[in-house]
């Protein structure tokens, strides 16, 4: 029998699923013979979850099922599930005025009932569309992956149907084998409720492959809800150029998930990729790297696909990334702005290199403060997000007054109202050296559970220790109360009310005497 895959990709914000379009159309360059659909419920009425997953089953009867399980985002740093969860969980811990304590309870409870409700929802629907589709194949197979799964692989084993393969990172070489017969036990996988996963599963490399443009004329085929992603014009549409992330930040999980080593697409084929969106109306691109340009010898790479997208004529797009400001050029700088560059984020976390230094960040801060020069004298004025995720590593009043001077100094480049803060606190991740060092130093234990939302568990998933914890929940209560709809901005305004503004120069130096913390000495 000839396979025919299904690709169900489970409800989340709408964000275009790069990841399932990918991996369709992998499969179908390597198996043209194949019949696929994918049926993306982030276009459907929740109401119609369900009903809607039955009909496609219906109508397609698979012998495979794919599901893309993109996020369980706990703490989001912004409107999310019931409303703000940082702003809940800072009232609840934070807060002196009872009645503020019971508001953000009762914030909390609402995105905890949302949270654990949509776990359970899409578990839920796993299990419908398995049920539903053995009325036609008894034998199916079912595939469940995508950034969650990658992140909570562990904990979702026990969760999901006896006999569901869990892909951790890339799916392209496990979904081949799977429909070739082939072993997959060299694969980034475990098949639930009957193996346990390998130890450090997730850290093993990814099989590589050789990346070519998607063909978006086949995935218009497979893909009825397409279209919804290309009215008005106004989403951002994925284009990935490359995969992997050489750094060690200390927090993230992307550099396992995706693996440290880079793979570069050819950028003929990315902008070939382009093409076809843009001869399709699209005029706004995200490229969807975990960074655009990771270190300074893939420099060459973004020159050349940067002038590649200029000989391609398309000059009146926008695009955006996550780029590491230290590693633009003078070149590149004016490349970015003649391509269109309209937004980009800086995840720099700290402006003060000591800091920055122990969480492993790789920065230099100098450079990216240069680096920003240029980019604005290349003509560049639009917006810049900067992500601060305050009280990591050995955050002070010192610390907290560098980052002021720092901050400033980037709205003096780009204009106070072009700089935008994303005040973050990091949600502790599985499987990052954080979580290690969290584990070492007993304020993890072995075997917890980091999707509990449970209150003793959120508040240490939820980084900001003392001794500058609940001076941070101060802070940010109080900016809350003040200006809610600038709350990055207004934060800076307080913290600068408080502790001042360093020189720059303190901001920019690193002491190689500095007090190492035991993270900083727990891998070498």
């Amino acid at each position: 029998m000839t396979p025919r895959v299904l690709y169900v990709r489970l409800p989340c914000n709408p964000i275009f699923p790069i990841g399932v379009v990918y991996l369709a159309d992998y499969i179908h360059k390597q198996l043209p013979h194949l019949e696929q659909r994918i049926f993306d419920l982030g276009t459907v009425p929740p109401l119609d979850f369900r009903a809607a997953l039955s009909r496609c089953i219906d109508e397609f009867r698979p012998t495979h099922l794919v599901f893309s399980w993109r996020d369980i985002q706990i703490y989001a740093p912004v409107g999310g599930r019931g409303g703000n969860p940082l702003q809940h969980a800072f009232e609840v811990y934070y807060a002196r005025n009872p009645f503020v304590k019971l508001r953000g309870a009762i914030g909390g409870l609402r995105v905890m009932s949302a949270y654990y409700g949509e776990l359970w929802r899409n578990l839920s629907l796993i299990r419908l569309g398995l049920h539903h589709a053995k009325r036609y194949h008894p034998q199916i197979t079912t595939i469940v992956g995508g950034g969650a799964v990658s992140v909570f692989y562990e904990q979702l084993g026990s969760q999901l149907p006896r006999g569901t393969i869990i892909s951790v990172g890339e799916g392209e070489s496990l979904l081949h084998k799977v429909l070739t017969d082939q072993s997959i036990q060299g694969e980034r996988c475990y098949i639930a409720g009957v193996e346990t996963p390998r130890d450090r599963l997730i850290h093993e490399w990814p099989t590589p492959i050789e990346k070519t443009a998607c063909n978006y004329s086949y995935i218009e085929q497979i893909w009825p809800e397409f279209e919804y992603y290309l009215q008005g014009g106004d989403f951002y549409i994925g284009v990935q150029t490359k995969r992997g992330c050489p750094h060690n930040c200390c927090y993230c999980v992307y550099t396992v998930v995706e693996g440290k080593q880079v793979r570069i697409n050819p950028a003929q084929e990315v902008v070939a990729e382009m093409r076809q969106l843009y001869e399709r109306g699209v005029r706004n691109f995200w490229f969807t790297d975990a960074q655009f340009i990771p270190a300074r010898k893939f420099i060459p790479d973004a020159i050349a696909l940067l002038r590649d997208i200029l000989a391609a004529g398309m000059t009146d797009i926008h695009w955006a990334a996550y780029i590491r400001a230290d590693n633009l050029t003078p070149e590149l700088c004016d490349l970015m702005v003649k391509t269109g560059m309209n937004y980009f984020e800086i995840g720099i976390t700290s402006g003060s290199q000591e800091l920055v230094r122990k969480m492993r960040m790789g920065y230099n801060l100098r450079t990216v403060l240069q680096n920003c020069r240029d980019l604005k004298a290349a003509g560049f004025a639009d917006l810049v997000s900067v992500n601060y995720s305050f009280n990591v590593i050995d955050e002070r009043p010192e610390t907290i007054a560098q980052t002021i001077a720092y901050h400033r100094e980037l709205e003096q480049i780009f204009g106070a109202d072009k700089v935008e803060p994303a005040i973050f606190f990091i949600g502790l991740q599985p499987h990052t050296h954080l979580e290690e060092y969290a584990l070492k130093a007993g304020i993890l234990r072995p075997g917890y559970n980091p999707m509990s939302l449970m209150p003793w568990t959120a508040k240490k998933l939820l980084w900001n220790p003392e001794p500058m914890g609940s001076l941070f929940g101060e802070v940010c209560l109080a900016a809350w109360r003040e200006n809610p709809n600038d709350f990055g901005r207004t934060v800076m305004d307080l913290l600068e009310q408080r502790f001042g503004r360093a020189p720059l120069a303190a901001a920019l130096s690193a002491p190689l005497e500095a007090e190492v913390p035991p993270l900083a000495i727990a891998h070498r």
